[in-house]
């Protein structure tokens, strides 16, 4: 699964620029509608486009490594009221 670290470049950025960063001045700057950023930042396994992508790196002036991480599905925890795909059947 791939784990998008919106929120850990929106701390670093407010703490670089000791001013918060909400997600509305986000949005207006990068032209990405802030519902799709708060899908991007706390939704698992959200799919998004390379656009937005290249128009978070330029915001946060970072890589797209830098934005996003890879976790192997065997470290994914389920979400809340999902099932484990190795739990036996009720």
């Amino acid at each position: 699964m791939i784990r998008f670290r919106i929120r850990e470049l929106i701390a670093q950025k407010a703490f670089d620029r000791n001013a918060r960063v909400t997600m509305e001045e986000i949005a207006e700057k990068t032209g990405i509608h802030r519902a799709t950023l708060s899908k991007i930042a706390s939704s698992r396994g959200t799919n998004t486009t390379t656009d937005n992508l290249d128009r978070l790196c330029a915001y946060f002036e970072c890589t797209w490594a830098d934005l996003a991480v890879y976790v192997p599905d065997s470290k994914v925890k389920p979400a809340d009221g999902a099932l484990d795909s190795e739990a036996e059947p009720k």
